[in-house]
């Protein structure tokens, strides 16, 4: 019997080789016509089929097939449904905010107006703004807002580690759990890869509610590798969230020896944003738990009266491969279009689509100070190769570029002209633009851009500055890294 199949396995392998090529045709064809893609991403992924034939197919199938989109179009459906809820809810704020933006942000009021329009993202002018960069700092704070919690605490990590941070965070969440408060933890299974199902069932005993966003096959098998929850959210009793880089680990607060001192920009917000992020929340928990929080509107989403109110105009976008439109993307864009003096942007993975490229193109040679900063040392080899690619672009139109020296950099934001900021999750690249869950605040207040310009120019002492002559002189090997992570930029 044994013998018999590995007769008819050889004979199979046999056939396969015989008819290699037609095989690819047949796998290239589904690939150019039976799903709608950009035609630099079709070409990469014709590439990789034709220097590796079947082989290029299963990974294409494994990482890009969108079998799963009809699926995750069930978050849409929810956000329909709850749509009426929603839409009081920007009813009661638009009731109490007096002007739209004040007069000296009046050329920002559109792209307001845009994100209003295409998601439902509320404007509110009632925020507070702390801006945080050291993740020692952002969490200690976290730990202390935890602390203060009496009704409930929402978590939302793309990546939770199980190591001493988790553990600490993990003792405060029990312990508030003991004195009645409710505590959810939705998590994303590829980025959790450290925790097992055992540990999450711990939780549950404690008391803690937790839900996968996109649970995995097996421990190590995603057949939907290719989307990623990659949103960072906390929500305390609808008083306090948190938004931005850092996620739950180790490396996060500087212990990593391979990455050294970490670099992040996390926001703490207090005002209208807060319900704004609690609904981002509620959305992505009712879609992987099917628990709905919108049934308790009033315990979630309520104004809480006591807390202190800002004045920074604020508007908390997301976007995803649910979304009809590329909204941190076009915000993005927007603001450089919008730009006359300076952008700055901070990220640690720039692969920008064709619209962005030339956006931030046509504004060096304009003479606005564009300026990019990138980590010195990538964590994702390809993709920081590719990124090195994309700033020779920028340098060669006249931008300013820097790799950031002092360990790494995560922030992942824009500034321009001390006017407008917006930081959050997403990076500058295409796969947070289309394939990850993302979410970001943008800030239209002009004293939080100065501060997040002050940042960038404080971060620019522990940079270097990349030359366009000296990276014009890189060597062959740099130049072939760049040139293979490159073409394969559009499927990273």
């Amino acid at each position: 019997m044994a013998r018999q199949i590995v007769e008819v396995m050889t004979a199979i392998l046999h056939w396969i080789l015989d008819n290699l090529y037609i095989i690819n045709i047949v796998f290239a064809i589904a690939v150019v016509f039976f799903q709608r893609k950009s035609p630099k991403e079709v070409w990469a992924w014709l590439l990789l089929m034709y220097f590796i034939p079947i082989v290029g197919f299963i990974l294409y199938m494994v990482v890009n097939q969108d079998m799963y989109k009809r699926h995750m179009f069930q978050i849409k459906e929810i956000e329909d449904k709850l749509n009426a809820s929603i839409r009081k809810l920007e009813e009661r704020i638009q009731k109490e905010k007096r002007k739209l933006l004040p007069d000296e942000l009046k050329e920002y009021a559109n792209l307001v107006h845009y994100n209003m329009d295409t998601t439902g993202s509320v404007y509110s002018d009632d925020n507070t703004v702390e801006i945080y960069t050291d993740g020692n700092a952002k969490f200690d704070r976290l730990i202390e807002e935890i602390d203060k919690a009496e009704k409930f605490i929402h978590i939302e990590y793309y990546i939770i580690k199980k190591d001493e941070l988790f553990a600490r965070i993990r003792e405060h969440l029990i312990e508030k759990v003991k004195q009645g408060v409710e505590v959810r933890i939705l998590y994303d299974s590829m980025g959790c890869r450290t925790m097992w199902k055992k540990d999450w069932k711990e939780l549950n005993r404690y008391g803690i509610k937790t839900g996968d966003f996109f649970p995995a096959a097996l421990k190590w098998l995603h057949v939907r590798i290719n989307y990623r929850n990659h949103r960072k959210i906390v929500v305390i009793d609808n008083k306090v969230g948190f938004v931005g880089g850092f996620n739950v680990g180790r490396e996060y607060i500087s212990l990593d020896p391979k990455f050294g001192y970490w670099r992040d920009t996390h926001l703490i917000l207090h005002g209208s944003s807060v319900a704004d992020l609690e609904m981002r929340f509620a959305l992505d928990w009712n879609y992987a738990t099917k628990e709905n929080l919108f049934l308790n509107g009033e315990k979630y989403f309520a104004k809480n009266e006591s807390v202190s109110q800002g004045n920074k105009g604020m508007q908390i976008i997301t976007s995803g491969p649910d979304s009809k439109y590329p909204q941190i993307r076009d915000t993005y864009l927007s603001m450089m279009h919008k730009a006359r003096k300076r952008i700055y942007i901070q990220t640690p993975y720039f692969i920008p689509d064709e619209p962005i490229l030339t956006a931030l193109k046509f504004a060096a040679r304009a003479g606005i100070d564009v300026r990019l900063m990138i980590p010195c040392k990538p964590d994702h080899p390809f993709v920081y190769w590719a990124t090195y690619s994309y700033m020779g672009e920028l340098l060669e139109a006249g931008a300013k570029c820097y790799t950031y020296e002092n360990g790494f950099i995560h922030a992942k934001g824009i500034t321009v002209d001390g006017k407008v900021t917006c930081y959050g999750t997403a990076n500058m690249d295409i796969r947070s633009f289309a394939l990850n869950f993302e979410v970001n605040a943008v800030i239209y207040d002009m004293e939080t851009a100065r501060d997040m310009e002050q940042i960038f120019e404080k971060d620019m002492e522990h940079c270097k500055e990349v030359t366009w002559n000296e990276y014009s002189h890189r060597n062959l090997w740099v130049r072939i890294k760049e040139q293979v992570s490159r073409l394969l930029s559009p499927i990273m």
